[in-house]
């Protein structure tokens, strides 16, 4: 499928391993310029695409370097995927005031930064798309995460409120279990194989996790000129695990 992305000026943040990377290979075969951003150099270096900038989103320092490489490289935007995130504290005894803010500064606020700090580059026609989570839509998972991510959603919407009289739309994109190499599910299955071949019976009902290319390939639609009507909303690519309507 054409997605009419050939040419496009693309960005992905958190681009050098799990989701990030995926996405940004997905913009890449439908023809799209990508500049991948990620924390290390190193990882970075392997890569194939074209721009690579190594800076820290979760600052404003760095969200301010990755679009401003981007956009000298390139000559403006026309996507943008929020890709990074994290969570911490695993139940909510263990939060406290650090903990939350970290995971608000992971989640929401790398969010915040790369959408600001791209909006005025961003053509018409143009997008972001922001990575949440189905712990994002319903109670699940680490409690700084589950409302960082809802933050995220919550943000995405506020936003295309404001950026369709520009012409750009604003979305998430909400994930469920994913498995990946070095991800958190594959350490978990790792550490207990036979708890989590039970999670899976009772969570999953497509009976396995989702993968990376199943999520990029959801995030590349939604950004695309092909999703042209899809604005403001939140699209979850689960499997069915999530159970709100």
């Amino acid at each position: 499928m054409n997605l009419g992305l050939d040419g496009k000026a693309c960005l992905v943040a958190g681009a050098s391993r799990g989701i990030g990377l995926a996405i940004a290979h997905a913009l890449a075969r439908e023809g799209g310029r990508v500049a991948a951003i990620a924390r290390g150099a190193e990882a970075l270096d392997a890569l194939p695409f074209p721009v690579k900038i190594a800076a820290d989103v979760a600052t404003a320092d760095g969200a301010q370097r990755a679009i401003d490489g981007t956009v000298a490289a390139f000559g403006g935007l026309d996507v943008v995927v929020a890709n990074v995130g994290k969570s911490f504290a695993r139940d909510a005894s263990a939060m406290d005031d650090d903990d939350l803010a970290k995971s608000l500064d992971m989640n929401l606020w790398t969010a915040a930064r790369i959408a600001q700090r791209a909006m005025p580059h961003l053509k018409p026609g143009g997008s972001i798309t922001m990575i949440a989570s189905i712990w994002g839509r319903e109670a699940g998972g680490a409690p700084g995460y589950n409302v960082a991510k809802a933050a995220v959603i919550a943000l995405a919407k506020a936003l295309a409120r404001d950026s369709g009289k520009r012409g750009v739309r604003v979305n998430s994109v909400a994930p469920g279990s994913i498995l990946f190499p070095g991800g958190g599910w594959d350490r978990r299955r790792q550490a207990d194989p036979a708890g989590i071949a039970g999670m899976i019976e009772r969570e999953l009902p497509l009976g396995r996790f989702g993968t990376v290319d199943e999520v990029a390939n959801a995030v590349a639609f939604v950004a695309s000129p092909s999703a042209s009507w899809i604005h403001g909303a939140c699209i979850v690519v689960d499997g069915g695990q999530s159970h709100q309507f």
